[in-house]
């Protein structure tokens, strides 16, 4: 099967279009014909060498955590899908591929085009796992880091339909997108800590960064100088400060359908930026990085 892969450590360069077997499912995975993958920060953070210690990488290695695709195999045990099902997973193969296994997979609403369901599995499950983590509740002040990429858009609705107020950073061409998802937009960099304190001059009672920009020194004195209630998602200085690294277990079946459901309705809206083709992967992980990408990027497959 074709599949980007990585051999070393290294910038997009690295990345290569390859012949690989095809991967066989063992017990509670499905196997599905990939027709989009989601890209995530955490694709090239990893290429980069930079989670080791949180995601130990061995090699060859295909990138991508979260995929959306037709069911072509079942491993034993799998009772709640069927070959030919429509899916979207977060997988337990890398996904910039043409086939991927996943065990954390659910059916697809008619509703969802295969880049928007692409876009979810990762950004709904992890706003949902860390919105959770923070008890975020009705009345409180989140202030999320990066609130304009694809975890953090999914996060600032999720949160406001809680009845939380919040606070999002983001560039200045993105706080009208912001405030059309309900937050209250701020921008990032110097001065951070005096412009949120002018929004919520009673400070805020929780922080989500999504970002991984070296916010957290400034996530802890909007805390009033506590790690308490600050969860980061891309930042592995996280444990010298004493704050929680989220990292999901690839288990949030139940959180799929949830934001699947939530998307097909239209109570949730999902912003995909731009898709590339397979071959493209090194091109959309570098914009990626950037950090400037409103939404999610994907890949056709």
């Amino acid at each position: 099967m074709e599949a980007i892969v990585f051999e070393q450590f290294g910038g997009p360069a690295v990345l290569r279009l390859a012949s690989c077997e095809v991967p066989q499912p063992g017990p509670g995975q499905v196997r599905l014909r990939v027709r989009a993958a989601g890209l995530n920060q955490l694709d090239w953070k990893i290429r980069n060498g930079w989670l080791e210690q949180v995601y130990p990488t061995a090699f060859p290695k295909i990138p991508g955590i979260e995929a959306a695709g037709v069911v072509d195999a079942l491993g034993p045990g799998v009772t709640d899908l069927a070959i030919g099902d429509e899916v979207l997973a977060l997988t337990d193969t890398g996904s910039y591929a043409r086939y991927a296994l996943a065990t954390a997979a659910v059916r697809k609403p008619a509703g969802l085009d295969w880049a928007t369901a692409a876009a979810l599995p990762v950004s709904g499950e992890t706003a949902l796992r860390v919105l959770g983590a923070l008890g975020v509740k009705d009345g409180e002040t989140l202030l999320i880091h990066g609130a304009a990429g694809a975890v953090g858009g999914i996060a600032v609705q999720l949160a406001a339909a809680l009845g939380a107020v919040v606070i999002g950073t983001a560039s200045p061409g993105n706080h009208g997108y912001l405030r059309s998802l309900g937050a209250l937009p701020v921008a990032y960099g110097e001065g951070l800590v005096e412009r949120v304190r002018a929004l919520a001059p009673q400070g805020v009672d929780a922080v989500f960064d999504a970002a991984g920009a070296g916010v957290l020194a400034d996530s802890v004195a909007l805390r009033g100088g506590t790690g308490a209630r600050i969860v980061t998602i891309a930042d592995p200085a996280a444990r010298e400060l004493g704050i929680t690294f989220s990292a999901g277990d690839g288990t949030g079946a139940a959180a799929l359908a949830e934001v699947a459901r939530r998307a097909a309705a239209g109570d949730l809206r999902v912003e995909v930026a731009r898709v590339y083709p397979l071959a493209e992967a090194a091109a959309a992980q570098e914009q990626s990085a950037t950090g400037h990408t409103r939404g999610k990027l994907v890949l056709e497959v």
